[in-house]
């Protein structure tokens, strides 16, 4: 199992950075957790989003989310005629038609997202108005659901935050991930994360969230890692790209955690069963059949 970091800033994209979206590689599935905005475009230097297998969005606020519907429209090009209006580019032929990508998203998200779409119609093209009708199967899920994608087994865990958000545990004989979402402390966290591989847990903030909102810090993330016993821990959802403040609260987390911890960048990868940061992956651009 392979995670590679799409985008890991808070709130709206800054310092050329996106915001959350996270693709993570099993034996024989492709998932995309979160798609903040920016990831669209994070996601295309890697692969085109008809390689994905599945799509899990752990919560509504817009840093999460946003970017499903430029993915979406990317996905469409494989159900249009518009190839031979572009004789001298042979890889738009290259499109091909395939079933929706699965999209999970939390209660109440297919009728949110049916209205992103709608504000921006293609009244010439109505088929670029159904990305979340046509290029994604859209499924409504709530906490303690379970599905499989392939070869991974994909749980939601509710966790606190100021709207609904659910934790994505991913297991598989490759190896087992957690990831957060956006979440303050809560007693759910170290069950959802226990014994897992690698856990890639939001650290927004520098001291504990005492507030309803709900984040974490990175000692609090450290914490939870000690507690659960994971293999490593990823630090992400920073507010600032500043290297001492990151170098910091990568400090605080390995005060509370005596097991790897790393700071999640842009293009950044980890293997699940390893101890650091792999190489940046070679793109995969060409389409599936």
């Amino acid at each position: 199992m392979q995670l590679t970091v799409l985008g890991c800033r808070s709130g709206m994209p800054a310092a050329g950075q996106c915001s959350s979206s996270y693709l993570v590689e099993t034996g024989a599935a492709r998932l995309l957790l979160d798609c903040g905005p920016g990831a669209a475009t994070a996601l295309s230097t890697i692969m085109h989003p008809d390689r994905l297998d599945a799509v899990v969005i752990s919560h509504l606020h817009l840093d999460h989310c946003y970017d499903l519907l430029p993915v979406g429209k990317t996905l469409l090009a494989g159900h249009g005629q518009f190839a031979k209006l572009f004789p001298s580019l042979p890889e738009l032929a290259a499109r091909v038609q395939r079933a929706p990508v699965p999209l999970y998203v939390p209660v109440g998200g297919r009728e949110r997202l049916r209205a992103l779409a709608a504000l921006f119609p293609v009244t010439t093209i109505p088929l670029l108005d159904r990305a979340f009708e046509v290029a994604f199967d859209v499924r409504e899920y709530t906490p303690g659901d379970t599905f499989d994608v392939g070869d991974a087994t994909v749980s939601l865990h509710e966790l606190r935050h100021a709207v609904p958000n659910c934790g994505t545990r991913i297991d598989s004989a490759s190896g087992s991930l957690a990831y957060t979402g956006d979440t303050g402390v809560t007693a759910e966290l170290v069950p959802f994360a226990q014994d897992v591989d690698l856990l890639l847990a939001e650290s927004t903030l520098e001291l504990t969230d005492t507030t309803d909102h709900g984040h974490l810090s990175a000692t609090d993330a450290g914490a939870v890692a000690s507690a659960a016993g994971v293999g490593q821990l990823v630090l992400t959802h920073f507010v600032t790209a500043e290297p001492a403040w990151l170098q910091a609260r990568k400090a605080d987390a390995e005060r509370a955690f005596d097991g790897p911890v790393h700071l999640a960048a842009p293009a950044g990868r980890f293997a699940a069963r390893e101890t650091g940061p792999l190489p940046r992956v070679a793109p995969e651009l060409t389409p599936r059949a």
